[in-house]
């Protein structure tokens, strides 16, 4: 049916993966959206771990932290209580192996991505792209209302060439790229991860260039 239909054995298993994970997980996102709309965007990851600790949930602040993350779901005092703590670019765990190096790469050595927001009637929509260095090409995109991780899974599964191909996935430090979703694709497609240095919006996309790039 792969074959017939062309397309890669190694996306319907990736999505087989992925729905039984997400089932077992859906009643507790779920849940953390509820606790999270009641106390009217107050509650932070200890105070929903006490309730969901009450409903019979075992989770960690680490896990509840990433599913907040993942559904836009931002604390009224996140600002507030924020530390700011200036890590150097070496004491980051991923590293920024594309260094601003965007020319004279091969074809698929290098995709980079980016997000940008257009009016659409009377609210706001994001638009995530994906952009072969190698020629400026736009090789997938997605489009929808909530910057998340979903929208850049999206736009990866929308490429026009095979995932496998892909050798190095480059983005800025974004809460919508780096994280759990995102690393599990890149894993099943051995595609090596690339962030821009920590504090720099502006190493996400080759600057002034030539091609299809908005």
């Amino acid at each position: 049916m792969c074959r017939f239909l062309k397309i890669h054995r190694s996306i319907v298993y990736y999505y087989l993966n992925r729905s039984i994970s997400s089932k077992s997980n859906l009643k507790l996102v779920e849940q953390i959206k509820e606790i999270f709309r009641k106390s009217k965007n107050n509650y932070g990851t200890r105070k929903i771990k006490k309730k969901l600790r009450v409903l019979g949930y075992q989770v960690s602040r680490r896990k509840i932290s990433k599913i907040m993350q993942e559904n836009s779901l931002v604390s009224n005092y996140t600002v507030a209580q924020y530390k700011v703590h200036n890590l150097k670019c070496n004491e980051a765990k991923t590293e920024n192996i594309l260094d601003r190096e965007f020319n004279k790469r091969d074809n698929l050595e290098v995709v980079v991505s980016d997000l940008t927001y257009v009016r659409v009637g009377k609210s706001w929509n994001y638009i995530c792209l994906l952009i072969n260095l190698y020629n400026r090409e736009i090789i997938g995109y997605s489009v929808g209302k909530n910057k998340d991780a979903k929208l850049i899974e999206q736009a990866l599964l929308s490429s026009k060439y095979s995932l496998s191909k892909i050798q190095l996935f480059h983005s800025d430090r974004g809460s919508e790229y780096d994280n759990k979703v995102i690393d599990d694709l890149l894993k099943i497609f051995k595609i090596k991860r690339s962030l821009s240095r920590k504090g720099n919006p502006f190493e996400g996309l080759p600057q002034h260039s030539k091609g299809t790039m908005p």
